[in-house]
Parts: C-alpha cells; sequence; structure tokens
C-alpha cells in the first residue's frame, strides 16, 4: 500500500512534467482559445453541409460550397505568409479570427431568416476559406515565439495537435445533435461565438511584433525570398514532396475508396465510422504518448512514423477484417501525431523567424495541393484498375517514399544539440553559417 502511494505522487510529478510548456503564460492563453475556437471549427462543415441540402442543393450544390472552402485557402496561404512576416504573426491571426467570427455569425443569421441560398453560402464559406488561408501559415511561425524555452517546442506542437485530434473526433459528434434539435444556424452560431474566444486569446498575448511592422520589399519579392529560404534546406523540401505525393496516392484514395470498400466488406457506414474514430483516438493517443519527450533525432522519428500510413490503406487492399483495419487505423493515427509535431517543431527550430511564415505556407502548398487530384482520380482510376490494386499502391508508396526520406543525410543526420542560438524566434544562426566549418552543413 505504501508503494502504491509513493506511486501516486511521481505519476503526477511526470505528469506534470510533460505539461510544463503550460506553465508559461503565453502558451496556455493561446492553448485554451486555439483549442476552443477548433472545436467550433470542427462542428461547422456538419452544419454548412445539411444546411445545403436543407436549401435543395443536392450534391452539386454541396460539392460548389466545400470547393469554394478549400479555393480560397489555397490561393491566399502564400500571401498570408508574406503578411505574418511583415506584420506578426498574432496580428494576422486576430483579423483572421475577427473575419471568421464575423463570418459565422452572419452565416447563422442568414440561415435563421431564410436568406441562405445556395450562392450566399458560397460567398460566405469563400469568405471563411479566405481566414483560414491567412491564419495558417501565421499560427506555424507564432508558436516558437510563445515558448520561451526550445526545449518545450515539440511539448508545443503536441498538445496543439491534440487539441486538434480532440476537435475531429468530438466535433463532428456534436454537430450533428446540435443540428438534429436546433438546425444548422445553432451549430454557426457556436462556431462564430469560438472563434471570438480565440480572438480575445490572442488579445491577451504578450509576443512582440516585428520591430518594422510593413518593412520590406514587393509582394513578389517577399515570396522570392521565402521560396528561396524553403528550396535552400533539402530537408524541407524533401519531406514536404513526401507529403504531397502521400495526401495525392495514399490519403485521398483511402478518403474516397475507403467507404465503398467498407460498404462491400466492413458493414457499412459503422464499420467506416469505426475506423475513422479508432483513427482519431490513435492520434489521440500519440499526442499523449509524445509529450514531455524529445527524440535525439526528431526528423528521422517523424519520418519513421510515417510507415504507419500504409497499413489503412494495405489493410483494405488485402481486404482485412474490420478488427484489423481498425488496428491498423490506430497505429496510423499514432503517427500522425508523432509526425505532425516533430515536423512542425523541426520546422520552427531551424528556420529563421523573420521567415518563418512563409516557409510554413509553402510547405503547407506543397503537401496540400495535390490532393484535390487524388480525391477526383481515385474513384475513375479505382474503375478501371481495381480498388484494391489503387489502395495497394499507396500502400507501397509510402513505404518506399519513407524509406527514401529516411535515407537523406539531411533528414537522418538533424539532431537537436546541432542548434545553437536563443531559445525564441526560430533559429537564424543554425542556417546562417559558414560553409567550411566541418559541421555547419547539417542544420541545412
Amino acid at each position: 500500500m505504501a508503494v502504491e502511494t509513493e506511486r501516486i505522487p511521481a505519476r503526477r510529478q511526470r505528469l506534470g512534467n510533460r505539461l510544463a510548456v503550460l506553465r508559461e503564460r503565453d502558451v496556455r492563453w493561446f492553448f485554451l482559445g486555439y483549442a476552443t475556437s477548433l472545436l467550433g471549427s470542427s462542428m461547422a462543415p456538419v452544419a454548412v453541409a445539411f444546411a445545403v441540402l436543407g436549401a435543395g442543393g443536392g450534391g452539386s450544390g454541396l460539392g460548389w460550397v466545400m470547393a469554394a472552402r478549400i479555393l480560397p485557402i489555397v490561393l491566399v496561404m502564400a500571401a498570408g505568409g508574406v503578411a505574418a512576416d511583415r506584420l506578426g504573426s498574432r496580428r494576422v491571426m486576430l483579423v483572421a479570427d475577427v473575419l471568421r467570427c464575423g463570418v459565422q455569425g452572419l452565416f447563422a443569421v442568414a440561415l435563421a431568416t431564410g436568406h441562405a441560398s445556395v450562392g450566399v453560402m458560397v460567398v460566405l464559406v469563400a469568405l471563411w476559406g479566405f481566414g483560414e488561408g491567412v491564419f495558417l501559415p501565421a499560427l506555424g511561425a507564432l508558436v516558437p515565439a510563445l515558448v520561451r524555452d526550445r526545449a518545450r517546442l515539440a511539448d508545443a506542437n503536441t498538445l496543439l495537435g491534440l487539441a486538434r485530434s480532440v476537435a475531429t473526433v468530438a466535433g463532428p459528434a456534436a454537430a450533428g445533435v446540435l443540428v438534429a434539435v436546433s438546425g444548422p444556424a445553432a451549430v454557426l452560431l457556436v462556431d462564430a461565438v469560438t472563434y471570438g474566444v480565440g480572438a480575445l486569446a490572442l488579445v491577451r498575448l504578450r509576443v512582440a511584433a516585428p520591430a518594422e511592422p510593413g518593412a520590406g520589399g514587393s509582394l513578389l519579392t517577399d515570396l522570392r525570398e521565402g521560396w528561396s529560404e524553403f528550396r535552400s534546406r533539402p530537408w524541407l523540401w524533401i519531406t514536404t514532396l513526401q507529403m504531397g505525393f502521400f495526401n495525392l496516392l495514399v490519403w485521398a484514395p483511402f478518403l474516397v475508396l475507403g467507404p465503398l470498400t467498407a460498404q462491400r466488406s466492413l458493414g457499412g457506414a459503422r464499420g467506416w465510422g469505426l475506423v475513422m474514430g479508432v483513427y482519431g483516438a490513435g492520434a489521440v493517443l500519440g499526442g499523449l504518448l509524445m509529450l514531455g519527450r524529445r527524440p535525439a533525432r526528431p526528423l528521422a522519428v517523424a519520418t519513421v512514423a510515417t510507415f504507419g500510413w500504409a497499413l489503412p490503406s494495405a489493410a483494405l487492399a488485402v481486404g482485412a477484417p474490420l478488427p484489423w483495419t481498425a488496428a491498423a487505423a490506430l497505429v496510423a493515427g499514432v503517427g500522425s501525431a508523432v509526425c505532425g509535431a516533430l515536423y512542425a517543431a523541426t520546422m520552427q527550430a531551424w528556420v529563421p523567424a523573420e521567415v518563418l511564415a512563409r516557409v510554413t505556407a509553402f510547405g503547407g502548398l506543397g503537401a496540400f495541393v495535390l490532393g484535390p487530384a487524388g480525391l477526383a482520380a481515385a474513384g475513375p482510376l479505382a474503375d478501371r484498375v481495381g480498388t484494391a490494386t489503387v489502395l495497394g499502391f499507396g500502400a507501397l508508396w509510402q513505404l518506399a517514399a519513407g524509406a527514401v526520406v529516411l535515407a537523406v543525410p539531411a533528414v537522418g543526420r538533424r539532431r537537436w544539440e546541432q542548434l545553437p542560438g536563443p531559445a525564441r524566434g526560430g533559429a537564424a544562426a543554425a542556417d546562417r553559417v559558414r560553409p567550411d566549418h566541418p559541421g555547419d552543413r547539417a542544420p541545412r
């Protein structure tokens, strides 16, 4: 009994160490605001879908509305990175949250008053997507400015990933209940409120703005500078290529062909819901496992974690039963949390603060720009060569791509102890090094 009593404080101490990053005031405030806004954001797509169907938009109308959200994100992300590097991430994110709060509030009013035609929804959702495209690159640049102890960067990104994973699981479920009880307008009103909470949290942050707000050349000049910084780092553009082809060849076919396979052999929607729910639970578990851990070779560990993404597609391709497919999704979910946290921390630690938002934007564009093509092509390609062939090829590709990336010296040899410089504001010194120094090439 005494031994058990002694273990409890020890466990609490370990948990406290893993959550130590939340002792930092700015991290704590931002996490609370961001987690709240994420919950609303994960609820909104369910409400929008039922709003479109309720307005008689059908499948084609729903497609237009979904495209209207995605397209602005892709179009404005690079410009959003420039704005964040010039004006400061907090300012840009605050504007984005206020914009999205207003748009979702207006959307709720339009639905409640019967003025939300499909055309109106397209416009409102496009404005929503515009706000997201501006917000995302600024988010990547804000995190290292909040974390005073660079050793806690991975923990900060893990916590944000945990918030995303929990919201992905809880948000749609809560939205479904609220839509059934009160209608889509109520969900969008809740989303507007959560964006307001996120904006209030940003207001309370003590992050300094750039010394010369608005300084810089033209938009094109700033974009060229960001692109130069991005392509000068082999580890960065190689891993971005890996993620881009993952979304094209693995994840998009999985999302399109997975439900079809589940309909035939996994019990339909209930089985597919279980697979995706377990994937989300795996992401939560991976985040919990990552807290307080700092692998010596973060990018190598992140790349190893990507091997798990091959398993769900492989399970579907070979016709594995539901328990095995769910187990594969669990491993993939764990890997997604590990990879996401370590990859984000690596970028924030090794990319200079003054270009971090632009580099984040280029990384995001490279990772996701091929995804829509994969979504469009997966069905027709499966009709031609077979569902199992498309999914099996994706699984093999993921394993091969991970092995190739892992063999790249710039990926496998990157270590935390190579990182000099202060704890805040990126790692300009790590990349601005003398090329004749024998150890200077590793950080690149």
